[in-house]
């Protein structure tokens, strides 16, 4: 809390007043950063793998949303759904994967709902969530293009119609 009222110039009782309590401060602060993510990389059901990849990027350019929603699963909410707050964003990305579906575009095998999470699970093999290795910024530019290369080619087989 000392970091945060530091960075915004202000006190801890100012920044308690305002946002009500600690809750209140990192549901917004978790919001900001889930609503930039979506902005940075707009979802594309036609091109998943280039979506799996760009959120790798987006989760490499800011590591901060992950760590969020690590310490979000681990510390608030335990099962179920943790974006509650962009549960309307995502409704659509449901939907919009059930229309690639019908296009036969995605296997259609995979139940619609299944989809993303599993595409978000897989943007999340480097990131600070991994169990392995956790991508840097200061990585070689090879290594990154190898990663979303991988990414991209196991979304295109993970989820193309034919399987």
């Amino acid at each position: 809390m000392d970091r945060i009222a530091d960075a915004a110039e202000a006190n801890k009782a100012q920044i308690y007043a305002w946002f009500s309590s600690k809750d209140g401060l990192f549901d917004a602060v978790f919001a900001e950063h889930l609503a930039l993510i979506l902005e940075m990389v707009p979802f594309e059901p036609r091109d998943l793998p280039g979506y799996v990849a760009r959120l790798y990027d987006a989760y490499v350019e800011r590591p901060a949303v992950v760590r969020l929603a690590i310490w979000a699963r681990l510390e608030r909410t335990h099962t179920g759904d943790l974006m509650t707050v962009v549960a309307a964003d995502v409704d659509a990305k449901i939907a919009a994967v059930r229309d690639a579906q019908e296009a036969g575009l995605i296997d259609s095998e995979i139940d619609a709902r299944d989809v993303y999470p599993l595409v978000i699970g897989l943007s999340l093999a480097w990131s600070p969530a991994s169990p392995t290795i956790t991508a840097d910024p200061a990585d070689a530019a090879e290594e990154h293009r190898r990663r979303k290369a991988a990414l991209s080619a196991t979304a295109r087989r993970a989820f193309r119609p034919d399987g």
